[in-house]
């Protein structure tokens, strides 16, 4: 049997997806590959974002990362979810906080008995029955699988960390592994005459790097899947249409908060991302409403703390490549697709390209199949995380134009049918391998005013008296759990801050 096994594996980039996919590959499959990452250093890094989902710690663990070390190297911070800021009306809040919200009864999930108790005044907020809402507000954060002498879920967490650190970070453990780092600027690219595959690349040196299966994570450029096979992109600014973004880091005002924070502005809106030596701010927004001097002029108004650098300006047009996997090319990271930053997947996408590539993988074969399945699933996941976006903006009471624009624009069918069925029933439901799960919809359908008609009828099985004695447990159960958790600051202290952050004893 003639042996079709791939063997040289060329990654075209680094900063965080190409380190990623160096450091995971070589993992995985170290020992049966050459892996060999061609960048310059001469050629600037786009951060895809610092605020991550609670996914990434399945990737961490699958490259071995000790997690005090990361979030000390990186200079980060933990995550309890995503604050948002004045999206249905301005003055609303809300959180879209990770984990488990509540309990779950029988057959019937929590936020239906909420629904209930809410319309029957016997409920608080939806998130007074979260743990990590209420430690988040509480400034606090601990390693907590559960909740001690009860059945309930404890804290669920991501981080927020410097993309660049992390990206030196995996290096170290890549190039530990065996992965070659190539300095250089890549000039032209090599096809096969008969196929049309990616044979080889060529350096500003001369030099001619051969592979068999290259991996795209040139950036936006995408010198591979675009510049070189055409792949084409799926452009989706008519249901996201903000296209540009202003980023700039602050000084720290006080401790980190244990959460992101997402604030709409008149055109856009705002994140804030605390690190332990930073503060990272940006302002994605809609250039068809404001100018570029009124979008910068907007975030460092609402700074909270000086600016330590002057403002980086962004463009961008958020979709995805039509195919993420185009002949022996695999794109990952700004490469295959944009998402704005809104609720933390840029990263998470990255660590999915990179899962469905080890579980795809090739022979030199490259089956049709094989990477037309990679293709539908990469694209099913691209597409539901669009969907949940898209509701951020389409849910909205604002009067401003690009908001009213917004509010009146036809959005995708699929989005369209689960905002139905909530509004008509209450009902959520997961499909497939979507990344948000139902109770993320909840909150962000809940948190921007949108009412269900009615709750599923099991939620009836309790008196009213016993449901207001199950929220009041609860409700009791997680505000104590919470207010025992130590400080989040403090937390860091104790355990992974960075070396410049520590405090001497």
């Amino acid at each position: 049997m003639t042996d079709s096994r791939i063997r040289d594996v060329v990654i075209v980039g680094g900063g965080t997806a190409g380190w990623m996919a160096a450091s995971a590959l070589s993992s995985v499959l170290g020992e049966q590959l050459n892996i060999r990452l061609i960048e310059s250093d001469e050629i600037g890094i786009v951060g895809v974002g610092e605020a991550t989902i609670p996914a990434i710690r399945l990737f961490n663990g699958l490259v071995g990362i000790n997690e005090d070390e990361f979030v000390a190297a990186t200079q980060g911070s933990f995550k309890l979810g995503i604050e948002f800021q004045n999206w249905g009306k301005p003055g609303d809040s809300y959180m879209h906080a990770f984990g488990m919200v509540g309990q779950s009864l029988g057959l019937v999930e929590f936020w239906q008995y909420w629904l209930r108790g809410r319309n029957e005044g016997v409920a608080d907020r939806f998130w007074d029955y979260s743990l990590n809402e209420t430690a988040a507000r509480m400034n606090r954060f601990g390693r907590l699988p559960t909740i001690p002498n009860s059945n309930l879920d404890g804290i669920a967490y991501a981080f927020h960390f410097d993309a660049g650190l992390y990206a030196r970070f995996l290096r170290r453990i890549a190039e530990r592994n065996g992965v070659t780092r190539i300095e250089g600027k890549i000039t032209s690219v090599q096809r096969d005459g008969e196929t049309g595959f990616v044979s080889s690349v060529t350096l500003e040196s001369g030099e001619a790097i051969g592979g068999e299966l290259f991996i795209d994570c040139s950036g936006f450029r995408g010198l591979l899947i675009e510049q070189a096979l055409e792949t084409g992109y799926d452009d989706w600014t008519h249901w996201l249409p903000c296209d540009r973004a202003i980023a700039v880091p602050s000084e720290n005002v006080g401790p980190a908060r244990p959460y992101t924070q997402s604030i709409a502005h008149q055109a856009g809106w705002q994140w804030r991302i605390p690190l332990q030596h930073r503060t990272g701010n940006g302002h994605v927004f809609c250039s068809d409403f404001i100018s570029e001097d009124e979008a910068t002029a907007t975030l460092l108004s609402n700074l909270e703390g000086p600016a330590l650098a002057d403002p980086r300006s962004l463009r961008f047009a958020t979709g995805m490549r039509k195919r993420g996997w185009n002949k022996n090319v695999v794109a990952l990271g700004l490469s295959s697709g944009f998402m704005e930053p809104l609720e933390s997947t840029s990263i998470h996408l990255i660590q999915n390209g990179i899962a469905k590539l080890i579980s795809h993988f090739p022979d030199r074969g490259f089956a049709p199949a094989n990477v037309e399945a990679y293709n539908r699933r990469v694209a099913y996941d691209y597409e539901r995380i669009r969907d949940f976006i898209v509701l951020h903006y389409y849910a909205n009471q604002r009067e401003e134009s690009f908001w009213k624009r917004c509010r009146e624009m036809a959005i995708p069918d699929s989005l369209r049918q689960k905002i139905d069925l909530f509004r008509a029933t209450g009902r959520i439901f997961r499909e497939q391998e979507e990344l948000f799960v139902e109770v993320g919809w909840f909150q962000v359908l809940t948190g921007q005013n949108i009412v269900p008609n009615t709750y599923h009828p099991l939620a009836d099985a309790l008196t009213k008296d016993e449901l207001r004695q199950f929220f009041a447990d609860l409700k009791t159960i997680i505000g104590g759990t919470a207010s025992r958790l130590p400080p989040h600051d403090i937390f860091i202290r104790q355990f992974c801050a960075a070396a410049s952050q520590k405090v001497p004893a």
